[in-house]
């Protein structure tokens, strides 16, 4: 039975391997993309705060501020009503308005979303990128990078290749668990768990191989599990459901008439600052239809998830009556497990050094294919066939005369 499951560890590692490394490395580097980003890109993403604030410092952008923003580039012909717009997270940091993206020609083509960047002093276009079009120049080397890692730059279909290989990282997480388990002694496991001087590089290479993946092991079945969800939801949330109950949250229409006034992007979110007033409004979803509320993205304290938070508040475009709250500190069952995978992906649910330990395992899969691949090339060299006594004595030249 144990050779059978590390028949399957190892070519679900020649097979998956490629792509496992790819999502590891990409995976590392997006972890710190807004800071690569912003450092990457200083006219684009960042300006001067504003007198007498300190820069780095929470924002707090007023909704007169953001409903000028709003107002500035839907009276522009050159850009128009955004998609959504994101507010500034810190001093320094600028309004980045979303519009939204063509429609792909198939489900093998990689959408593209306009992104234009609007200082918050004097509400001046800093400039503008299409976000998921493909480049290593500064504005498109992260979006590219991330892009590779959530879509492998192919859209929909992209989706459906990292679901699946979350699912080959999960059968060769819980098959090298089988594979690496010692005899129940304190030597054993001392050794499966350690790696030892000496020896040649296939030894060397097993070790690592062996006691690198006991450490990650449990950081790599978390990784695994969120990936799957994020792209294919369908596939884990009837487990989920078996075992917790998960809220259904549709698609909302406003509960006002559809002739009735539309309020501006700030009365949505001075609704939803009104509901969670110790939060931070970070995005703000403009409606394209009339039937359509805004959806207000809040960051409250004492969330898991940085930067934009995970709290949601659905406000009727017609009225600016809340219609609906995903509060992630309030949730239960199902729901709070969800709220907790996107934290625990990009490692954040801990903080900087939650951060770090995610970067660090990002590299494992480089690792452990190196490492596996040595193993295995050992291992498929046949041994040279030993010689038996009767066949060496009938090689031997016989003995002279005088010998004898």
């Amino acid at each position: 039975m144990k050779a059978l499951i590390r028949t399957i560890h190892l070519w679900a590692g020649l097979v998956f391997g490629t792509i496992l490394v790819l999502q590891g490395l990409t995976g590392t580097v997006i972890g710190w993309r807004h800071e690569l980003d912003a450092w990457l890109n200083p006219g684009l993403l960042q300006v001067a705060p504003p007198p007498g604030m300190v820069p780095g410092a929470e924002a707090r952008p007023s909704p007169a501020q953001v409903a000028a923003v709003a107002a500035r580039l839907a009276g522009d012909p050159a850009y128009g009503r955004p998609d959504t717009l994101f507010l500034p997270e810190v001093h320094g940091d600028v309004y980045v308005a979303w519009y939204r993206p063509g429609k792909p020609d198939s489900s093998w083509s990689q959408g593209v979303t306009r992104q234009v960047m609007v200082d918050p002093a004097n509400l001046a276009v800093l400039g503008e990128r299409n976000w998921g079009e493909a480049g290593f120049s500064r504005p498109l080397l992260m979006p590219t990078l991330f892009h590779l890692h959530r879509y492998l730059m192919v859209g929909d279909a992209g989706k459906l290749i990292i679901a699946v290989q979350g699912v080959a990282l999960l059968l060769l997480t819980l098959t090298g668990i089988v594979v690496w388990w010692p005899k129940m002694t304190l030597s054993a496991f001392w050794h499966a768990i350690s790696v030892r001087r000496g020896g040649n590089w296939p030894k060397f290479s097993f070790q690592l191989h062996r006691a690198a993946g006991f450490y990650v092991a449990p950081v790599l079945l978390v990784l695994a599990f969120s990936g799957v969800y994020f792209n294919m939801p369908d596939w884990v949330t009837p487990a989920i459901r078996a075992v917790a109950p998960l809220t259904k949250n549709g698609k909302l229409t406003n509960a006002s008439s559809k002739d009735a006034p539309r309020i501006d992007a700030g009365v949505a979110m001075a609704a939803a600052q009104a509901r969670y007033p110790r939060g931070r409004v970070s995005r703000i979803g403009i409606p394209g239809k009339p039937e359509q509320p805004y959806e207000v993205r809040v960051r409250q304290p004492g969330e898991l998830r940085h930067g934009a938070g995970a709290t949601r508040v659905s406000v009727d475009a017609g009225s600016g009556a809340v219609l609906r709250t995903i509060d992630p500190l309030a949730a239960r069952g199902g729901d709070w497990f969800t709220s907790l995978l996107y934290p625990l992906h990009t490692g954040e649910a801990f903080g900087l050094a939650g951060r770090i330990l995610i970067s660090v395992v990002g590299v494992t899969p480089l690792l452990f294919f190196v490492t596996g691949l040595v193993v295995w090339l050992k291992f498929r060299r046949k041994p040279a066939k030993r010689k038996t006594p009767a066949a060496e004595a009938t090689r031997r030249p016989l003995p002279s005369r005088e010998a004898a």
